[in-house]
């Protein structure tokens, strides 16, 4: 079974979805790495190239990102609802080998959530068990959320029973997630 994400260098994805807004000019990039590597990614064109994502990373940590950068940048883009960059930015770490963890996928699965990309969310938490990436209440929970948002409350349902299966604790957040999809798909 195939276990790492498979994007080719030139696959188009349809849109990116940085926020309204974002100032885009040479002098709004500052001179914290953090800041501009988002701030380069942000500026990304629609629609956005794979490829473009790959080459701002490389230019931006020519020897790899520590794995509390690349949380960082990861979850900034995360913050800013951009789920198809933050795909992209852990598709280029995998491509090169980079540390993976589960503040990682979090991170990508975090921004799934919030745009209702369940089943990509639900891809990147089969990848993370497959890799042998610790799975947890959080990410699971987050994973859960997308299947909320995107009405699939059965796949909700079945997160929630693997999740107490494998003996991860639930918490109030997995719970409600769990219950408003059942009452968002009208099972009730």
């Amino acid at each position: 079974r195939q276990c790492s994400l498979q994007f080719k260098v030139g696959q188009t994805l349809p849109l990116n979805t940085w926020g309204p807004g974002t100032d885009c000019s040479e002098s709004a990039v500052t001179d914290d790495t953090i800041p501009a590597v988002l701030q380069k990614l942000l500026c990304l064109g629609v629609p956005l190239q794979a490829d473009d994502v790959f080459t701002t990373l490389d230019s931006s940590f020519p020897r790899g990102p520590d794995p509390r950068t690349s949380t960082r940048v990861l979850s900034g883009l995360a913050k800013k609802g951009s789920w198809d960059l933050t795909f992209l930015a852990l598709s280029w770490h995998q491509m090169n080998n980079y540390e993976m963890n589960r503040y990682h996928y979090c991170a990508v699965i975090d921004a799934c959530a919030k745009t209702s990309m369940w089943a990509t969310a639900l891809q990147l938490l089969g990848e993370m068990t497959c890799s042998g990436v610790e799975v947890d209440t959080v990410t699971v929970g987050a994973a859960i959320s997308a299947c909320e948002k995107g009405g699939e409350w059965e796949n909700a349902l079945q997160l929630f029973a693997v999740m107490t299966q494998n003996k991860i604790q639930a918490s109030a957040i997995t719970c409600s997630s769990a219950i408003s999809a059942c009452e968002k798909g009208g099972a009730w």
